[in-house]
């Protein structure tokens, strides 16, 4: 193509590589004049080697750049790897964002707590209609998943047509909502379509990932043989599981009991969009407390092992009206999320001390996935024919699969791409043209870094190897004309009679020039290289050290 031709680029910032932080980029246009698209804003969630850093977005920094040509944010679906960096994000971006009722209800929730609820032109969704965003025509197409009204675009701009998935599988019975629009899918298919941006979450899995319908039944047939109480954890966004929880509380006589800020958020926002319509009301906590068990179910937040969620407070003892007993059962009605292992296994132990029966999803069917496994995928490819594949939402494992099971199904051009790829899709053969810059932000506290940002990094140091401080007292002379002190944290103060503190100051007190003048850089820098290098041989590991002179 010449410079001067108009082209389709796919650019992802967030979640290719990785599951979670979506965020991901369509332009149109010649050079480097495009018009511009944003499909998904999410986060992922901080572990214990970013302390201190709860959320994580993509680094929209490429597309800021870009001011005036981002026509749009659009919203697939409501789960918080799409949709949780809305809020955070978006007066850098300040740009229109679509999204369906029930997914704009919940952006709505984040904007109101943000402030933002006023400046944020929110639009909802009809998806019979189809969008105008500049150069680009989008067609929402209906899917399932395990959150309400998930949808596929449909993009068409100039010649090209693309079909971006968000996440879905394929559910002959889910509970809510409707099936997917397979017959959309073809037609789109038929008007031949140049390349799928696709979910590769399951792709490693054979079969299919099972219907919400499984669920419910397994979920009736566990509370109808309990004789204490019931907790049953999972995601709270999969309101269908929330519906079968409720139905078999009812089914079977009991009241159901919501607990956890997120259930709460969730069960209000399927109402106000006309779900869950036939939920019984659910009692309150403090009522809860006063039922029999065998009269109560409690659906609650903490599948992942989160300490302060409902579960895990409750597990603990720290929860002030809900408390477990021997006789009671928990149900884990979810998946156990890579990364979360610990933490899962750790809450399951402490219930387990306490004399809780422990159910997980395994051999049953407590728990199904939201996104397709194989033979849902070469559903997928069998109705809408790409000429060419670009997994995504995946870690590298599973976008190498996704792309060579899209060659087994005759896909001409299979891609495996990263974040910062920009890949063209039409016109010719999709190719990455080049990379543009990507990575991540870090929300400390309330303010955003740059995750190789130097408080990040000293902060995952310290959490390591602890700190030494060291004070050393100067006159106008920069003589030393006093005693140096030396405090530290995060170290251990003894190695059996040994006192590190003093082992510590014996090595700063080295470091200084036998002459008494001090030059202050100089000491710094040999002062910190001979505590850490002394603490080294007795402790084992180097502490960062802070030195600081104090003139008297």
């Amino acid at each position: 193509m010449t410079q001067n031709e108009n082209n389709l680029v796919f650019v992802p910032l967030g979640g290719t590589g990785e599951i979670g932080m979506n965020c991901n980029l369509y332009g149109y246009g010649a050079g480097n004049r495009r018009d511009w698209i944003m499909v998904d804003l999410g986060v992922t969630f901080g572990r214990h080697t970013e302390p201190g850093i709860e959320l994580i977005t993509a680094d929209t920094g490429f597309i800021e750049a870009e001011k005036g040509r981002l026509h749009a944010l659009l919203l697939t679906h409501g789960h918080e790897d799409h949709i949780g960096a809305v809020a955070h994000l978006w007066p850098r971006l300040k740009c229109p964002v679509y999204a369906t009722a029930f997914t704009a209800e919940l952006v709505r929730g984040k904007l109101a707590e943000a402030g933002l609820l006023e400046a944020v032109p929110l639009h909802i969704v009809d998806p019979q209609q189809s969008l105008e965003l500049g150069p680009f025509h989008i067609d929402y197409i209906g899917l399932t998943h395990s959150i309400a009204e998930p949808n596929a675009l449909a993009v068409r701009c100039g010649g090209a047509r693309v079909l971006h998935t968000g996440d879905w599988k394929i559910d002959p019975d889910p509970v809510i909502g409707k099936v997917t629009e397979h017959e959309r899918l073809k037609a789109f298919g038929d008007e031949g379509v140049d390349a799928i941006v696709c979910d590769s979450t399951n792709v490693l899995s054979e079969g299919r990932s099972g219907s919400e319908a499984d669920v419910a039944t397994a979920l009736n047939k566990v509370v109808a043989e309990s004789t204490g109480r019931v907790v049953v954890t999972t995601f709270a966004s999969n309101i269908a599981r929330l519906s079968s929880i409720a139905k078999a509380a009812a089914d079977n006589g009991r009241h159901i009991c919501l607990a956890g800020r997120g259930m709460h958020r969730i069960y209000n926002a399927a109402r106000a969009t006309g779900y869950l319509a036939d939920f019984p009301a659910p009692v309150e906590e403090e009522d809860a407390a006063y039922l029999p068990p065998d009269k109560l179910v409690i659906l609650c937040t903490g599948s992942q092992g989160e300490y302060r969620a409902a579960l895990g407070r409750m597990a603990h003892g720290h929860h002030p009206h809900l408390v477990l007993e021997a006789g009671d059962r928990v149900v884990f009605s979810s998946k156990m999320i890579p990364g979360n292992e610990t933490e899962i296994l750790a809450l399951q132990n402490q219930l387990a001390k306490i004399n809780v029966e422990i159910i997980t999803p395994y051999n049953n069917d407590l728990h199904v996935s939201g996104h397709p496994n194989r033979d849902e995928l070469v559903d997928m490819y069998g109705w809408v024919r790409p000429r060419a594949a670009v997994p995504v939402h995946g870690e590298h494992r599973h976008l190498i699969a996704h792309a060579a099971l899209a060659a087994e199904l005759g896909v001409p051009e299979p891609l495996r791409v990263h974040n910062g790829d920009m890949v063209q899709l039409y016109p010719g053969p999709a190719q990455v043209l080049e990379t543009v810059p990507s990575g991540r932000l870090y929300l400390d506290g309330e303010i955003f870094t740059q995750s190789d940002a130097l408080a990040v990094r000293e902060r995952r140091k310290l959490s390591h190897n602890g700190v030494v401080f060291v004070s050393i007292p100067l006159d106008g002379a920069n003589r030393l004309c006093g005693r140096v002190e030396v405090q530290m944290r995060g170290i251990p103060e003894h190695d059996g009679d040994m006192d590190l503190v003093n082992w510590a100051l014996d090595a700063a007190e080295r470091a200084l020039p036998s002459s008494g003048k001090v030059t202050p850089a100089r000491a710094e820098e040999e002062v910190g290289q001979f505590i850490r290098r002394e603490l080294g041989k007795r402790w084992g590991k180097k502490p960062m050290v802070v030195v600081s002179f104090v003139h008297v």
